[in-house]
C-alpha cells in the first residue's frame, strides 16, 4: 500500500484492524505466559500430589450458656510433605464477631490479649485473631486431648497416617448458642513453621459422627464445617532447599549441582556460608540442630543448598539394575526428622528392593506407577543429622530391566524428579547428564519447524492485513 492510499478512509480503517490484530496478538501471547507462571509446578498444585491438603475440620460438640465447645481437627492429606517438631503447626483464625476462648485442652493460644473487661473470670485468649499452637509431650494428663501434645508434629499421610492427625478442644464464649447464631470463623492461617499454606474459606459440611468406644453408640455433632490449606512452595521460600548431583559407572564424570541452585555466595555483606575446616565451628552454639526457625549456617559450596541428592548408576546385570541414592546436610543448624524423599522414574514400575529406606509407590495418576516415596526406618536413619561426618543418609534400590524401555542412553537411567521433604530440588540441565562412552556429547536440538512458521505466520499476517480492507 503507497503512503497517498494510507491517508484515504479506507487506508485510515485498515491501520486502526492492524493496529488492533498486534494488540491482541501481543495479549494473547502475555496471557499463556501468565498461565504458564500460574500453573507451574512451584504454585500450590502438586503434580506427583494432585490431591494433597490439610484439612481443618471444626465439630461443635455441645453448648453452653454463651457459646460452645469445639473439638478442631487437622488431617494432613499430603502423601509425602509433613510438619516437623519443633516448632511444629500454628494455626490462626479472625472471630467473625466478639467471641471469647475460655479454655483449650490439648493445646494454647500464644497469647492472652486484653481480658480486662471480663470481671467474673479471666478467659484463655480475648484475641481478635487468636493464634494456637500444640503442647509438648509429657503434659499432665487434664491438658490432653485425643492426638494432642506432639509438639506440633504432623507426619505425612503415606508415612506415617496414625500421626497424620492433630486434635485440640476450644471452649468459646461470646458467640451464638444455635447453628443459626454461630458465624463461622474467617481468614484462617497455616504456619508449618513459615509461610506456604494457604486456607480457603470455611464451608458448612454434614455434621460429624462419633463413635462409642465400644463402637455400639453413634452420637452427632451440633455443626461442622470444614477449612481446606493447600501448599506452595513458592510461598514457603524464595529459593530451592535441594539440588540433585549425578553420576554413572559408565562415565568417570560426575554432575554436580548446578551453579546457584539454591543461592549464590556474597562475600560483601556478613557471609552466608562458612568452611567446613573454620575455627569457628567449635565454638558453643554455633552448629546447634535445636531451633529450625535461626537462619541456616551453611557450609560453602558452589550450590549453596542446604540438602544435596546424589543419583549414582552403580551397577548392571543381566536382567537388573542398581542405583545408589545418597541425601547430605549442608546445614550446620538443622536435623531433619522423619524426612521424606520423593523420585520419579519410569522403571519405579519394575522396583524390585530397597534395602535401607522405608518404600511406597505413589500412583497419583492411577495406572502410572513412575513415583516412589523413601523416608528412614526408625531409630536408624530417620534422622538426617546436620552437617558434618554424620550428615548423610544412603541406601541403594534395585530395579528389573523392561526390554521394551530401558536403555542407559540420553540420561534415561536418571531421575525426572527429585522431592525432599515435599520440596522440588533444582536438577542439573539434560546436556549435563552423563553419557554413555560410546554416545557422541548431543549437540543442542535444533528449533523446531513451528518456531519458524508462528513467527512467519504472524509477520505475513501483519503485512497483507491492509490490503484485506480495502475495496
Amino acid at each position: 500500500m503507497e503512503r497517498r492510499e494510507l491517508d484515504t478512509p479506507e487506508g485510515r480503517s485498515c491501520m486502526k484492524n492492524c493496529h488492533m490484530l498486534i494488540k491482541n496478538a501481543a495479549g494473547f501471547f502475555l496471557a499463556l505466559t501468565f498461565l504458564a507462571i500460574a500453573f507451574s509446578p512451584a504454585g500450590a498444585y502438586d503434580p506427583l500430589d494432585p490431591n494433597g491438603n490439610i484439612t481443618i475440620k471444626w465439630d461443635i460438640v455441645s453448648w453452653t450458656p454463651d457459646g460452645y465447645v469445639a473439638a478442631v481437627t487437622m488431617h494432613n492429606f499430603q502423601q509425602y510433605r509433613h510438619i516437623p517438631s519443633p516448632p511444629g503447626w500454628t494455626l490462626g483464625w479472625n472471630w467473625a464477631k466478639k467471641e471469647v476462648i475460655w479454655a483449650v485442652v490439648g493445646g494454647q493460644t500464644t497469647e492472652q490479649g486484653d481480658c480486662s473487661k471480663w470481671k467474673a473470670g479471666s478467659p484463655h485468649c480475648c484475641k481478635k485473631d487468636p493464634t494456637v499452637v500444640d503442647l509438648l509431650p509429657g503434659v499432665p494428663y487434664n491438658q490432653q486431648f485425643t492426638n494432642c501434645c506432639k509438639g506440633g508434629a504432623l507426619a505425612s499421610w503415606a508415612q506415617d497416617p496414625p500421626n497424620s492427625i492433630a486434635s485440640f478442644q476450644v471452649s468459646v464464649g461470646n458467640s451464638g448458642t444455635t447453628n443459626k447464631t454461630v458465624k463461622l470463623p474467617k481468614n484462617f492461617t497455616l504456619k508449618a513453621p513459615g509461610p506456604g499454606y494457604t486456607c480457603g474459606p470455611a464451608k458448612i459440611v454434614k455434621p460429624s459422627l462419633f463413635f462409642s468406644t465400644d463402637r455400639r453408640r453413634t452420637t452427632q455433632a451440633m455443626m461442622t464445617w470444614n477449612v481446606t490449606c493447600t501448599y506452595s512452595q513458592f510461598l514457603a521460600q524464595k529459593s530451592s532447599t535441594c539440588c540433585v548431583s549425578l553420576s554413572s559407572f559408565y562415565n568417570d564424570t560426575i554432575t554436580p549441582c548446578p551453579t546457584c541452585a539454591c543461592a549464590c555466595r556474597n562475600n560483601i555483606t556478613q557471609p552466608a556460608c562458612i568452611d567446613s575446616d573454620k575455627p569457628v565451628l567449635k565454638l558453643p552454639g554455633t552448629n546447634s540442630a535445636s531451633n529450625i526457625l535461626q537462619p541456616p549456617l551453611l557450609r560453602c559450596t558452589r550450590h549453596m543448598c542446604p540438602i544435596r541428592v546424589h543419583w549414582h548408576v552403580k551397577l548392571n546385570y543381566k536382567e537388573y539394575w542398581r542405583v545408589k541414592i545418597t541425601v547430605t546436610n549442608f546445614n550446620y543448624r538443622m536435623n531433619y526428622s522423619d524426612w521424606t524423599l520423593v523420585a520419579q522414574h519410569p522403571n519405579f514400575d519394575n522396583l524390585t528392593q530397597v534395602f535401607s529406606f522405608n518404600y511406597k509407590s505413589l500412583t497419583p495418576y492411577g495406572s502410572i506407577n513412575d513415583t516412589a516415596m523413601f523416608w528412614g526406618q526408625k531409630y536408624y536413619n530417620d534422622l538426617l543429622m546436620q552437617a558434618g561426618p554424620m550428615g548423610s543418609v544412603q541406601s541403594e534400590i534395585l530395579l528389573r530391566k523392561d526390554k521394551e524401555t530401558f536403555t542407559f542412553k540420553q540420561g534415561w537411567a536418571f531421575p525426572r524428579r527429585l522431592y525432599f521433604n515435599g520440596d522440588q530440588c533444582v536438577m542439573p540441565p539434560p546436556d549435563a547428564y552423563p553419557w554413555l562412552p560410546s554416545t557422541a556429547h548431543p549437540s543442542p536440538a535444533p528449533p523446531s519447524l513451528f518456531a519458524f512458521i508462528l513467527p512467519l505466520a504472524l509477520a505475513i499476517a501483519i503485512a497483507i492485513a491492509p490490503s484485506l480492507f480495502l475495496p
